[in-house]
């Protein structure tokens, strides 16, 4: 059979396609800005007829519909990173987080999270038959391989992107046309603090390197501070519009890296359709399954891979906690650990933890001597490397316990220095000497 022919076989309304879920099945969906609305929407509102399916995501962008109380009987969620929308039901117990590298997803695929059911966003088929999955291929890639049942939404407003999102129209088994923009994420406030941290970030960012970025007004104000850096290449998980910025300003060219030179390697995106425009058909651009791109192995042969990512904590041994507050649980592991390891194997290579020097506005510091009771640790102090707020940078890597705790009590906020101080004094024995 030629693809048009089962392209229009397996064509159906929404309605029909969420018929294809049944009670008891586990249900993927496309990542972040990829989550197809309208599929999710249809099988939100014939829950009737479900009992105890399992939603398994990541960053959930979208509503959330189905976390809502009423829909316990219906949907249980298995959260992969803890969002907005989920949050409030993985705290009541009637979701659940599963701690785990983002590279590793793919792999639990094969193990404890069998796939039943994908749900998906992707483009309309090209003259080859082929369609693309746009911004998210990460886990979602391996999710249609190892589906059962593969439900899309055919989305004219998505971007072809080139890479392993694209896929044979034939290996999807409904297909429901229905046109709806992308999620956008706009552009972050970016204050004093931190244009401050992105200007001591850029000071570690030799010419010629190559960036991982994570979400936010800290990695966007980065960005701010690299207009005069030459030939800087990405190998990310996601980048946002900023990355177009430099593009345009020449910056970013991808010519000195020495994995895949001359091409942008991602996993997911995020941004507005400044940055799907950018992304639509470009040849420079490739997008791989997380296993690939967040493989530290992989990470590891990018010369001077530079990894900039943020976190909650900080205690005065190195320990990071990156995604919970107290037992509180209010994103996920991601891509840190990826990165971090990574960047920690790559020749030249340099991890950052950035953060502002106090949360709460000024009345808590994110510097402590403990981990609240309960947080994750999500970078052990082995792992970390620099450690930057708006006062200035503490390298820890190599460092002793004392020489630690000194670096970063120098880039704690002056209010909070004196406790830190007593504490250093009382752990270590001897005086601190600024």
């Amino acid at each position: 059979m030629d693809w048009k022919t089962y392209y229009k076989e397996h064509t159906t309304t929404a309605e029909e396609a969420v018929k294809l879920i049944k009670s008891g099945d586990r249900v993927v969906i496309e990542h972040a800005c990829g989550e197809p609305i309208y599929l999710v929407d249809k099988m939100v509102e014939n829950a009737d007829a479900y009992k105890d399916v399992e939603i398994v995501h990541m960053v959930a962008m979208g509503k959330g519909a189905y976390c809502a109380p009423e829909m316990a009987e219906h949907f249980h969620h298995n959260s992969l990173f803890v969002g907005a929308s989920t949050r409030k039901a993985v705290e009541s117990g009637q979701g659940d987080f599963t701690p785990c590298f983002f590279f590793e997803i793919p792999r639990l695929f094969h193990s404890t999270l069998p796939v039943d059911v994908a749900l998906i966003n992707v483009t309309p088929p090209d003259e080859d038959g082929n369609v693309s999955m746009g911004v998210s291929c990460d886990y979602t890639a391996e999710a249609v391989k190892c589906a059962k049942t593969v439900i899309a939404q055919v989305n004219p407003s998505m971007p072809f992107t080139y890479g392993a999102t694209v896929i044979p129209a034939t290996d999807i088994d409904a297909f429901v046309e229905h046109d709806e923009p992308l999620i956008e994420l706009g552009a972050p406030k970016i204050g004093d603090t931190e244009r401050a941290i992105g200007e001591h970030c850029a000071s570690l960012i030799p010419d010629g390197a190559t960036l991982q970025l994570g979400i936010g007004a800290i990695p966007d104000a980065v960005l701010l501070f690299l207009k005069d850096k030459k030939d800087l290449g990405i190998h990310s998980e996601m980048f946002s519009d900023g990355v177009v910025e430099l593009v345009d300003a020449g910056v970013i060219t991808n010519a000195k890296k020495t994995l895949k030179p001359g091409k942008f390697v991602v996993t997911f995106l995020m941004g507005t359709k400044r940055l799907y425009d950018f992304v639509n058909k470009n040849p420079n651009v490739e997008m791989q399954p997380v296993d690939y791109v967040n493989n530290p192995f992989v990470i590891a042969q990018n010369d001077n891979l530079i990894s900039i990512n943020s976190c909650v904590q900080v205690d005065l041994m190195g320990q990071v906690a990156s995604e919970s507050v107290g037992l509180r649980q209010i994103s996920g592991t991601g891509g840190q650990v990826d990165f971090v390891r990574g960047a920690s194997a790559s020749k030249g290579g340099v991890s950052i933890m950035a953060c502002p020097s106090t949360a709460a506005k000024g009345t808590v510091s994110k510097i402590v001597p403990f981990l609240d009771h309960g947080a994750a640790v999500t970078t052990c102090r082995n792992d970390v490397d620099y450690v930057i707020t708006e006062f200035g940078i503490a390298h820890l890597k190599g460092e002793t316990l004392r020489n630690r705790a000194k670096n970063l009590i120098k880039i704690t906020h002056p209010d909070f220095r004196a406790g830190l101080i007593e504490e250093f004094e009382k752990r270590f024995h001897c005086k601190y000497e600024d």
